[in-house]
């Protein structure tokens, strides 16, 4: 037994050393009774005769040893390691270890190795024979804590858990791209993705092990290595693809639109009203893009600038007082010029009268010869510039022919309520909608709520939300804002279908439900492709009231309106793109926008410009919006959606800057006209 016990000596020792260089110890897939009987048959003929009834080394205690722990492996630079890799030059031992390390490492991982006992086999024995005390030494190891489970958990559920995060962790590596980890660390650099940057830490060092999962070449090494790398990763790495910014790498690893992948994202994490702060795209997204604007001729047309007289065609003005006239003159234009001059009877107005937008370019402006703007504060958002290219010659990115875009203050196309609404997930395309936004400066972090009493008496708000049957009509209130936290907030009521309908008064309003409002609040009401808009710029104070439209709907299905809350623009005076409001200015050029020059029709909403002289726009328009791009320019919508924004539009002399109006959106303005009599008139849009 000499050469046992040196045996013995040289497993607990090479034990030893092997712990020392890992956190976790494995098992592989083998039969125990098999092991067993591999390590009694590789001993050499003649060196574990039959000692009674067994065989000299057939022990119980050896026996439960070998079974217990004789499976368990170390992975160590992506190979296998036993606990029987041994070389002791023992003659009847030495095959021993060869033929348990050899049938060891033939089987592949199934498990950690744990165990519930500290201590594994019996160190030695005694047992009497024919009177007489015989010593018997044993296999035996004394475990690190670190191997030894004092959880309250079973070594199966160890295992189990254990187990799980390997097999999640195989199939992240397996099924998520280099270039999906790449695109949303992207995101994430340049806080694009909501939450994003919680995230960060983790992806990066996923990525460490992605990028060396992938250099490996064989199953088996892949195998080996998320084993290996699973149980010190952690459960959020290891199980990364079960968490939701796993569910986007997967999409997006699959080639999901990035756009549809990032919003299926945000419908987990991001609450109702979140709004992303930057458009998506990432350098491939702008090498493609790139790409595609060079071959297709557009690279001069991004860089934009103010437009003024020389960038619009007289055929293209409605309107031109008598100084601006003279400079568009030319030889071609003169016979179009005369036609003007020609003495047309006017229609006799009243005093002070309202008239269509039609009717005032149809009827009015043909014999104007000049015309002053009454701007009010409620005109601030209608604020507008044309801009125009920097190279003439550029080709047209857009969808009409020319190649004059246009912006209102605050970069806005129409109306920035209906896409904040439907930013936070309300339904802006029913047959009537009320919207209300409020805390716009980040001052009024309180509750607002939009309410509507129905002509049979009930009533829509904020105790209802989201309820589909709380209406007979189908009313329903599908966003409510309890607290805005410094961000734009707002609330909509909705309905859907007009036969469901019932004729009668609906009654609009807005209740101050907590805190103190300064600023008060906007107002939309929409039916029949028309926006009615409303300001209500005063303090609000717990529990008030604000009364703004009453909707009458007859039994033909035709929507009229009662405002309420006409007359509440602030009279103070304000200077906006050094244009001084509730004072008349005079207007430069009247014109369409620029989608509906040369006699285009239907190309998206049609707006109309009253051009103010001396007005300068002091902000920083996007050169472009994506919905006036070209269909094959759609496809890199977010790359231009960024460009708009960060290509800076050049200051030019004499910029065409004013305010404009969508012939679609409700809202007036009041002109005074000089022709051959002098009238006041509220143009009605």
């Amino acid at each position: 037994m000499g050469n046992f016990i040196k045996f013995k000596k040289a497993l607990q020792k090479h034990f030893d050393e092997m712990q020392k260089q890992t956190t976790h110890l494995f098992e592989v897939n083998v039969d125990k009774d098999e092991l067993w009987n591999t390590y009694l048959n590789s001993f050499p003929i003649g060196t574990n005769n039959i000692f009674r009834k067994r065989r000299e080394h057939d022990c119980s205690c050896c026996r439960q040893f070998v079974k217990n722990i004789g499976a368990a492996v170390m992975i160590k630079n992506n190979k296998i390691h036993t606990i029987w890799e041994l070389n002791i030059g023992d003659e009847t031992y030495q095959p021993v270890c060869d033929a348990l390390d050899i049938y060891v490492k033939s089987h592949t991982i199934s498990d950690i190795y744990t165990t519930k006992f500290s201590k594994i086999g019996t160190d030695y024995n005694f047992e009497e024979i024919d009177g007489k005390a015989y010593k018997w030494d044993h296999f035996f190891l004394e475990l690190p804590d670190k191997f030894v489970n004092t959880s309250n958990s079973s070594n199966e559920e160890v295992k189990g858990q254990f187990r799980d995060t390997r097999n999640v962790f195989k199939r992240s590596l397996d099924e998520i791209t280099m270039d999906a980890l790449n695109t949303i660390l992207e995101l994430i650099n340049s806080n694009t993705l909501y939450k994003g940057e919680e995230w960060k830490g983790v992806l990066t060092e996923f990525k460490k092990y992605k990028k060396e999962y992938d250099k490996l070449t064989s199953d088996f090494e892949k195998d080996l290595y998320a084993w290996e790398k699973s149980v010190t990763a952690g459960i959020a790495i290891g199980r990364i693809r079960n968490h939701s910014i796993g569910t986007l790498l997967i999409n997006v690893s699959e080639d999901m639109d990035l756009d549809t992948a990032v919003k299926k994202y945000e419908q987990i994490v991001a609450p109702s009203n979140y709004k992303r702060p930057k458009a998506i795209f990432t350098k491939k997204m702008l090498e493609d893009a790139k790409k595609t604007i060079t071959e297709l001729g557009y690279m001069d047309s991004l860089q934009r600038r103010f437009a003024n007289l020389n960038d619009i065609s007289v055929n293209n003005v409605l309107f031109a007082n008598r100084s601006v006239a003279r400079k568009m003159i030319d030889s071609d234009d003169l016979f179009s010029q005369m036609e003007k001059d020609v003495v047309v009877s006017p229609k006799k107005f009243s005093k002070i009268e309202e008239i269509s937008a039609q009717d005032f370019i149809d009827k009015v402006l043909p014999t104007a010869k000049e015309i002053e703007a009454f701007v009010e504060n409620k005109h601030e958002k209608n604020f507008v510039s044309m801009i125009a290219p920097v190279n003439p010659d550029a080709k047209t990115m857009f969808k009409w022919s020319n190649g004059l875009s246009w912006a209102y203050s605050g970069n806005i196309t129409d109306s920035d309520m209906k896409q904040n609404v439907k930013a936070a997930g309300g339904n802006v395309d029913g047959v009537l909608r009320f919207s209300i936004q409020w805390n716009e400066d980040g001052h009024d972090n309180y509750d607002l709520d939009a309410h509507c009493i129905e002509p049979n008496g009930n009533e829509i708000f904020f105790g209802n939300c989201r309820k589909p049957d709380v209406s007979s009509y189908g009313g329903q209130l599908d966003v409510d804002i309890i607290n805005p936290c410094g961000k734009v907030a707002v609330e909509n009521i909705t309905w859907h279908d007009l036969s469901r309908m019932k004729p009668g008064t609906y009654r609009f309003f807005v209740n101050q439900f907590s805190g103190a409002v300064k600023h008060g609040f906007k107002a939309e009401i929409e039916f029949n492709g028309e926006i009615y808009s409303f300001d209500y710029d005063k303090p609000m104070r717990t529990s008030q009231n604000v009364s703004v439209a009453e909707v009458v709907l007859n039994i033909n299905g035709n929507f009229t309106i009662k405002e309420n809350l006409a007359g509440n623009s602030s009279i103070s005076t304000r200077e906006i793109w050094g244009v001084n409001t509730n004072q008349f200015a005079p207007v430069s050029v009247i014109s369409y926008s620029p989608n509906y020059f040369d006699d285009q029709r239907g190309i998206g909403h049609r707006h109309v410009f009253f051009f103010l002289k001396d007005c300068v726009n002091n902000e920083e328009p996007n050169g472009f919006y994506n919905e006036f791009l070209k269909k094959d320019l759609q496809k890199h919508k977010r790359v231009f959606e960024a460009l708009g924004a960060k290509c800076h539009v050049e200051d030019t002399e004499d910029q065409l800057s004013g305010i404009g109006f969508s012939m679609t959106k409700r809202a007036d303005l009041v002109v005074k006209v000089k022709g051959e009599t002098e009238r006041i008139m509220k143009i009605k849009f």
